[in-house]
């Protein structure tokens, strides 16, 4: 049973630790062209929500005269803030703690705001969503653009208890053996993973526990929210080379440029 409080920011602190090692083995880099080749055609300051340990947003910061995120998690702002610190300083992105649905930016300021990677998902209701998206266009100028990735097969995962999915070292010694549940609330259209991270380091074994919980609807019924917002959406595309989206996409991307009668 997924606990009705459940906000969909939980859980990311005590990820933050794991989070580059999974993604490494997972995930990996494969949005980061998609992106660079996004905002090479725009103008103005980019903000990243959702930036976490900065794999997407660091990755830009060359590509972009101002590069900004916002997270809130600490410790995931605390690893983005020591990667950005190898950078030359020109380079280096100014990191916010900070929450997607009230964003500390004057209207009409930046030229793109991205939500990569699943973290409108992290948004557990319809109002919340809304809140987010209302806030992206009123930060954004008229014609800045929306960049948005949805995870479209949460929704269809079997659900499992306590499966080993990965297992591997770790930069600096150790082993570390991820130990994952899933439960759905398909109703809700809720995915919860229940993850333990098990790390074994000179003869010592510690363990990390907590949930992360995200939530999918369907992609008409996001693009109507995204235009009730005050966007226009551009383009929708199912894979990172920008090609064209259908049921079965590998990936939900949504292009949505804010109007002149946008949120203000």
């Amino acid at each position: 049973m997924i606990d009705q409080r459940t906000h969909g920011w939980e859980g990311w602190d005590a990820y933050a630790s794991f989070y580059d090692w999974e993604n490494a083995r997972t995930f990996g880099r494969r949005d980061i062209p998609f992106w660079r080749r996004v905002i090479r055609r725009e103008r103005g300051a980019v903000l990243e929500l959702g930036c976490g340990t900065g794999r997407l947003l660091l990755p830009l910061s060359d590509r972009a005269g101002t590069t900004v995120g916002i997270d809130r998690s600490t410790a995931m702002l605390e690893r983005a803030g020591a990667r950005a610190k190898r950078l030359p300083r020109r380079y280096r992105p100014g990191l916010i703690l900070g929450d997607v649905r009230e964003l500390p930016f004057v209207s009409a300021s930046l030229g793109v705001v991205l939500a990569p990677y699943g973290l409108l998902q992290s948004l557990l209701t319809a109002r919340d969503l809304a809140r987010a998206l209302r806030e992206a266009a009123r930060v954004l100028r008229p014609g800045g653009l929306l960049g948005i990735d949805l995870v479209p097969d949460l929704p269809v995962w079997a659900e499992y208890g306590r499966r080993v999915q990965l297992e591997g070292s770790r930069r600096g010694g150790g082993q570390v053996t991820l130990v994952e549940s899933v439960r759905q609330d398909r109703r809700r259209g809720l995915t919860m993973f229940d993850e333990e991270f098990v790390e074994r380091r000179a003869g010592r074994t510690s363990r990390r526990n907590f949930t992360l919980t995200f939530r999918t609807q369907p992609l008409a019924r996001t693009l109507a929210q995204v235009e009730r917002a005050g966007f226009e959406v551009e383009a929708t595309c199912g894979d990172y080379s920008g090609g064209p989206w259908t049921e079965g996409s590998d990936a939900w991307l949504i292009l949505a440029r804010r109007t002149r009668t946008g949120s203000q």
